[in-house]
């Protein structure tokens, strides 16, 4: 009995601290509107464009775009306002009314970050969508193109694609990917070899800096160009839109698909592929993806890897390449199908060739992305028994949850400076390593098989480090890891994961730029460019 009056009294004073935080959110929240309505010249257009957690379609509109669903949780902390601007003035009063009012701002195109950066944080945030900011402008007779930040890679494909079928860009393969992203961190994809990434090949662009301020390549200057192009935007400012070179392609390409498993020679087969592929056609791209799986109906586990190519030409011509580069493989003409590139960006997405090309147009993902992933660059080709080792640790994974990637560098990409954009993954690359685990069997990231297969793929990370680039170990900005570390308050530790993302030239560079675009440091998540003060 003599407990329950400081009882009684903490619970007041708990609930009334609980209300006036309540109250305070609120008022905060009333005050941005308000602010958004104040400087727009149409207020209910935009008041239709703002959404808070009162809204009945706040919750779906943050799911929409929320492609790793391992975030997709109740406990998840979600943005206290979401707009979605239509236009360039609304984008502008939402950055200078979230500076106001103390708001930390987070952009989202695609939504396809691998640590949820654009959707979640743990203060409170306005979340910029772009998703009505998504026009594509073909100029085939200039070989350009200009899309909106809110653009995702299947709008392009199909825009380029419904003009003609002898241009495309060098980009990624997944359709959903908003391509404001991809292009800020550097962006890799088939056509690497032969065009570089992404990010080589974007000539102008519309950007908002931390005032408001629209500026272009010219009027920002070339170190501010510089660092967009694979320093991540979200560091500097706003992208608005970017403006493509279009590169040529034939009209008819050629995919293949086959797959070896371990007792039909795969391990030799993919040992060879290490020498021959990264430094041989640069017509000729084959990612590999290796999985482990059981042999038929019994309990016994073995490897399938399957190489998947692209190639710049036609059947006839494909087929006597691969028999001079990887006879191994026995690529055979019913393995091969033509088509256009764009139905290309369908076929190598597991799709059939024949899939309506308006699919890429389609905003809903195909792909199951409940996953944690890793990346890796690969220098010196990994021997056989390395390989092997590597195959042993797969199979203590569960079958099927674990996957590898391999993707080919060489070509063109080796011929581009490493500084030359702050993306320095460039001569001497074999290939890109991913490792990738999935939970979409289970209900959350935190059940007991969840964490056993996260803890398997960091014990795999931490394995394969004697086969992997180092000095610095290397790793891929759009596949951001917060494993890596996020403290920025000296360079020492922030050079724990941004030396790996863009070494050591260019990560100072990317914080010097950042100290004259944005010195107090307003766009700013876990693990963007830090300001140091005495820098």
């Amino acid at each position: 009995m003599r407990n329950s009056q400081p009882n009684s009294f903490l619970f007041v004073f708990v609930t009334t601290l609980s209300l006036s935080n309540l109250l305070e959110a609120q008022s905060s929240i009333g005050d941005f509107i308000s602010c958004v309505e104040s400087t727009s010249d149409n207020f209910t257009a935009i008041s239709e464009l703002i959404y808070t957690p009162v809204n009945s379609s706040f919750l779906p509109l943050w799911e929409a775009r929320l492609r790793n669903l391992r975030f997709n949780k109740s406990s998840t902390p979600k943005p206290s306002i979401i707009v979605t601007p239509d236009n360039e003035i609304q984008v502008r009063t939402t950055l200078l009314c979230s500076k106001r009012y103390k708001y930390e701002l987070r952009v989202r195109c695609g939504g396809h970050d691998f640590e949820g950066l654009s959707s979640i944080a743990d203060v409170p945030f306005v979340m910029l969508d772009l998703n009505r900011m998504r026009s594509v402008d073909v100029d085939v007779g200039n070989r350009t193109a200009w899309f909106e930040g809110g653009a995702l890679l299947g709008e392009v494909y199909y825009a380029i694609s419904n003009k003609t079928n002898s241009l495309y860009f060098p980009a990624a393969l997944c359709p959903t990917v908003g391509v404001g992203g991809y292009l800020s961190g550097g962006g890799y994809g088939y056509l690497i070899r032969k065009y570089g990434t992404g990010a080589d090949n974007v000539i102008d662009v519309r950007f908002m800096n931390v005032d408001g301020v629209i500026l272009n390549r010219k009027s920002m200057g070339e170190n501010l160009f510089w660092a967009i192009r694979g320093g991540g935007a979200s560091s500097f400012g706003i992208v608005l839109a970017w403006k493509l070179s279009l590169v040529s392609v034939p009209e008819l390409v050629t995919v293949f698909f086959v797959t070896k498993t371990i007792e039909e020679g795969a391990t030799e087969i993919l040992h060879k592929y290490q020498y021959v592929v990264p430094s041989g056609d640069r017509d000729l791209s084959i990612r590999v993806a290796i999985i482990n799986t059981f042999i038929g109906n019994t309990t016994t586990q073995t490897i399938n890897v399957t190489f998947q190519g692209l190639y710049l030409g036609r059947i006839d011509t494909l087929l006597p390449l691969m028999n001079r580069t990887l006879p191994e493989l026995n690529l055979t003409r019913q393995d091969c199908e033509e088509m256009t590139i764009a139905q290309s960006s369908l076929a190598l997405n597991g799709l059939p060739s024949d899939t309506p090309l308006e699919f890429l147009r389609s905003r809903e993902t195909t792909l199951s992305m409940r996953t944690k992933s890793k990346l890796d660059y690969v220098r010196i080709p990994i021997p056989k028994h390395g390989l092997r080792k590597i195959w042993k640790k797969l199979f203590e994974n569960e079958v099927g949850t674990g996957m590898l990637f391999l993707h080919p560098f060489g070509g063109r990409n080796d011929e581009i400076s490493e500084t030359s954009t702050p993306y320095p993954h460039r001569a001497g690359v074999l290939y890109q390593f991913h490792q990738i685990i999935t939970f979409s069997d289970q209900a959350s990231d935190t059940t007991p098989a969840s964490l056993r297969r996260i803890n398997w793929l960091r014990s795999f990370n931490d394995f394969i480090a004697p086969y992997v680039s180092r000095n610095p170990r290397e790793a891929y900005l759009n596949y951001i890891d917060l494993d890596l570390g996020f403290e920025a308050g000296s360079y020492e530790q922030a050079s724990v994961w941004g030396e790996r993302y863009w070494k050591r030239h260019n990560f100072k560079k990317l914080i010097s730029i950042k100290a004259i675009a944005d010195p107090e440091n307003f766009f700013k998540h876990p693990q963007s460019i830090p300001v140091f003060p005495t820098y």
